[in-house]
């Protein structure tokens, strides 16, 4: 898997240094989105390339739309599951670092349902 990584992310620091003059440095500009034409674009530190996790995902990505850039990482997943995955990844959440992909979609999954259950729309 390392070495997607490492594929990953020398192309990608590659076109992104060129074509991205407005990326802060240790950052990269990821789309997020399982439909390519409803992605949203982010930027994230670059370490998080490291995280099994992340690992997972563009694992995922990449059998879903192959090494394919445009200026930015393509990350296959639900926009707010990764939106999840980065406030555990920001705060330093313990649990983040025993997880498998299947376990952070259950635990997502989960919250969410909590949250709705103790704020009702009606």
């Amino acid at each position: 898997m390392s070495s997607i990584v490492r594929k990953l992310w020398g192309c990608g620091a590659r076109s992104l240094h060129q074509r991205s003059a407005d990326v802060p440095e240790g950052y990269i500009r990821v789309y997020v989105g399982k439909d390519i034409h409803l992605q949203c674009k982010f930027q994230m530190e670059a370490n998080y390339l490291n995280h099994p996790l992340f690992e997972d995902l563009l694992r995922v990505s990449q059998e879903e739309f192959g090494y394919s850039y445009d200026g930015a990482l393509r990350i296959a997943c639900d926009i707010q599951l990764f939106h999840y995955l980065m406030h555990l990844l920001k705060t330093s959440n313990p649990s983040a670092h025993y997880m498998q992909l299947p376990d952070l979609i259950s635990s997502f999954h989960k919250s969410t349902q909590h949250l709705l259950s103790h704020h009702p729309t009606h």
